[in-house]
């Protein structure tokens, strides 16, 4: 994929300028201004178990397109097999505009997603991908930008709502892998380096 404007401006964010975008708390945020690397902040959070932390803090520092890729895979894999079909709906929507990211399909995953409902992890992935078009408005009406983090925050409640899905326990697991899923994204794209071995300075 190239890349895109979106990415650069995201390359130009610091750790502890992602960090207070996710709205993270002050800890956290001071934990980020410490860290020396974005995947370090991360890798510290999981260490301390705050796991919804790395989640939103990988949101936010994926681009749009990227973030919804993240949410609705981790959706899939939290879904009954065969979803309910206002689930699979939705489902469907959102890898139309991960493949095609046009207004159209935006506003189409809107109404999927209303259908399905956002209190579950394809809803809200849907959504994601209608806050990643260029406006909230109807077609007909002017346009109406939506906000700068409106993906991320939905693609953050998308990745914590797949992890909690089923089986509690698994929980922990789950988001582990989920945030490795994420932060192999933000290294694949370029916005993240990869840390170095152990024992290389």
């Amino acid at each position: 994929m190239s890349e895109t404007a979106n990415q650069q401006e995201q390359k130009r964010k610091t750790t502890p300028e992602i960090a207070e975008a996710a709205g993270l708390d002050g800890e956290a945020v001071k934990l980020a201004a410490a860290s020396k690397s974005p995947r370090e902040f991360v890798d510290e959070l999981v260490k301390q178990g705050k796991f919804g932390d790395a989640v939103k803090f990988i949101a936010h520092s994926l681009p749009k397109r990227e973030g919804v890729w993240w949410a609705w895979s981790c959706a899939k894999k939290s879904v009954d097999d065969p979803p309910p079909k206002p689930i699979q709906d939705a489902l469907g929507a959102t890898e139309k505009w991960i493949s095609q990211p046009s207004d159209e399909n935006a506003r189409a995953a809107r109404e999927r997603a209303e259908e399905a409902q956002t209190d579950n992890p394809a809803g809200c992935a849907a959504m994601a991908a209608f806050f990643g078009g260029s406006s909230l408005a109807p077609p007909d009406c002017p346009p109406v930008p939506p906000g700068e983090y409106l993906t991320a925050k939905a693609v953050g409640a998308s990745v914590v709502l797949a992890a909690a899905a089923k089986e509690p326990e698994k929980a922990a697991e789950r988001y582990q892998a989920f945030i490795t899923q994420g932060a192999e994204v933000a290294h694949r794209i370029g916005i993240w380096e990869r840390p170095a071995p152990k024992g290389v300075n």
